[in-house]
């Protein structure tokens, strides 16, 4: 009886650790102290889609069985915004909504090291020998399908074998997550993203893409037609917007979520060409001037139409919030 009631308390106290676990930033590797047995990974990690939950799960569970502790070792900015400027690449996270998803995982330390064109220099052996081995002391190394590091990305998943005996590490490689067949990845989630595919990106981020940002004065024809929209003026200049068109989802205000639907992009039937972020909440009336509104996007309704008059506009309204009302019931 001893051992059985033993049990239940080691099993609650484990289960306590994790619920009330806090996730630690450190904004650089300056702000870390090497740790006695590290189990680390590394990466961008943007949108922190179910490809990466499977890599941090995996990296979760090795430092609890092993008695260390669960490192990731992130970028910002995202390093091709630095090695490849003049290309355009949307992110589907900033730093902060990053943080946020990754407080869910249980993981204990998030490192986040400025990169710049100097750091991208840092050969693939100076890499693991001076940061993932003397600064981080990781002794377990996971690493996602295909990961590459170092100067020009020269280092691989061969190189991590050869050197883990030397410096006293060992290495797992995960292999990448199929849904229907398609491996997830960043890059296919914007693309996704950037056709509409809300559904689809919803299923292999494993959470819904979210739009963040201050609620700001707009020209207020929704008020005048019974459907008034709160502005939204995105927090993060690099977010990926996706696809213009009418979409059925959550707003999320100081922690509580209403039902709502939101145009993204143009409006032409009342001549504005500029893309913005419209959201209508269903069932509520809010002052939302200067306060910070998440819309949470889960269904695409329709694509962006010119309507010929404010009534026809109206009447369609009332047809797309009959059809949010029913996908987000489901």
């Amino acid at each position: 009886m001893e051992q059985f009631f033993s049990l239940i308390v080691r099993f609650s106290l484990r289960n306590l650790q994790k619920i009330y676990r806090t996730l630690k930033v450190h904004y650089g590797l300056n702000d870390f102290s090497t740790l006695r047995c590290a189990v680390a990974t590394t990466g961008t990690f943007d949108g922190v889609h179910q490809g990466h939950q499977k890599i941090l799960s995996q990296l979760v569970q090795k430092a609890a069985k092993v008695g260390g502790e669960s490192v990731l070792l992130t970028f910002d900015p995202h390093p091709r915004k630095v090695l490849q400027p003049d290309v355009e690449l949307s992110l589907l996270s900033s730093v902060d909504e990053k943080i946020r998803l990754l407080e869910k995982t249980g993981l204990d330390h998030l490192i986040i090291q400025p990169f710049t064109k100097e750091f991208s220099r840092t050969p693939s052996l100076e890499f693991v020998r001076e940061i993932m081995v003397n600064t981080i002391g990781v002794k377990h190394l996971v690493i996602g399908y295909d990961h590459h590091f170092g100067r020009n990305r020269e280092g691989s998943f061969e190189h991590l074998k050869e050197f883990g005996p030397i410096y006293g590490f060992d290495v797992e490689e995960i292999q990448a997550l199929d849904i229907d067949q398609v491996n997830v990845s960043s890059t296919k989630i914007r693309k996704t993203l950037s056709t509409g595919q809300v559904d689809l990106a919803l299923e292999y981020l494993g959470h819904p893409y979210a739009l963040q940002g201050e609620v700001v004065e707009g020209d207020k024809i929704g008020r005048t037609i019974g459907f008034p929209t709160a502005n939204i003026r995105l927090q993060f200049a690099d977010k990926l917007i996706p696809a213009d068109g009418v979409y059925a989802g959550w707003a999320v205000h100081h922690g509580v979520r209403y039902a709502a639907m939101a145009n993204i992009g143009r409006r032409p039937t009342v001549g504005s060409v500029k893309r913005s972020i419209e959201v209508h909440l269903l069932d509520a009336s809010l002052e939302l001037y200067g306060e910070s509104l998440t819309f949470e996007l889960h269904h695409k309704i329709r694509d962006i139409v010119h309507f010929d008059s404010l009534e026809a506009l109206t009447t369609q309204l009332g047809r797309d919030k009959e059809q949010t009302q029913q996908l987000l019931a489901q």
